[in-house]
């Protein structure tokens, strides 16, 4: 079962235990989110970059963890699965994408069901007309098929020894952009300013999952950082990504 089913089939037990929309909102709010990533984030959209989520959670989960950081308006976009409380005051999630009706397309074999990444990636660089990098944010294994579709004068932070790192390193040769781990909030925030600061002001700054976590500065490889025009996305890290 995809994880986003999973998650209705779950707040669907959770309704019928009694609890309440608000109890949800509660835990949504005690979510722990390090610091770090919340500044981090603040300070690449005071510098005027764009930030865009891509993520596999879901729009209420996202809205409400943004909007208690304070951090929603930080946001230009928010591609994930839809959530909302219905007339009986139940959380609904719904897939991205209807795969009951037909698949998404990608034959990657990697990407859930509900949603392929890298197709919504696409469509965001044919939005720029080449006009921006991108920095890209990721560790789950869905954050792999993106990663494959950016440019060589864009970056990938992936989250060191998670998934999509794991995939990264099995053959780093087939990643065009610029490649810096991450393990923690601090390591985070260090490499992504030092990335924004290389760039031009006009960069964007994307978002991709919803789980803001943490992240390590150490290239898988290209030892250096050229000055580039990168836009960021913010996986499933901390946020979501």
């Amino acid at each position: 079962m995809p994880w986003n089913s999973l998650m209705d089939t779950m707040m669907g037990e959770i309704h019928a235990q009694g609890k309440t929309i608000d109890d949800i909102v509660d835990v949504l709010k005690r979510t722990p989110i390090h610091p770090m990533t919340v500044a981090a984030i603040k300070s690449a959209h005071a510098l005027g970059c764009e930030l865009r989520i891509v993520s596999d959670a879901n729009m209420f989960f996202i809205e409400t963890i943004l909007e208690h950081l304070g951090l929603k308006e930080c946001f230009s976009e928010i591609n994930s699965n839809p959530g909302f409380v219905n007339e009986e005051g139940r959380l609904r999630i719904f897939p991205y994408h209807d795969f009951i009706k037909c698949s998404h397309g990608c034959n990657l074999n990697l990407c859930a069901p509900n949603m392929c990444k890298g197709m919504i990636i696409e469509r965001i660089q044919a939005s720029l007309e080449g006009r921006k990098k991108i920095i890209y944010l990721g560790d789950g294994v869905g954050d792999y098929c993106p990663t494959l579709r950016l440019g060589k004068s864009d970056h990938m932070m992936p989250r060191k020894n998670f998934p999509v790192w794991v995939l990264i390193c099995r053959n780093p040769m087939l990643i065009e952009a610029e490649i810096h781990g991450w393990s923690d909030g601090e390591d985070l925030e260090q490499v992504l300013l030092q990335l924004i600061s290389v760039v031009s002001v006009d960069a964007q700054l994307f978002s991709v999952d919803c789980k803001l976590q943490t992240a390590n500065c150490k290239p898988c490889r290209h030892p250096t950082i050229p000055c580039l025009n990168p836009c960021l996305f913010l996986s499933r890290s901390v946020m979501v990504c």
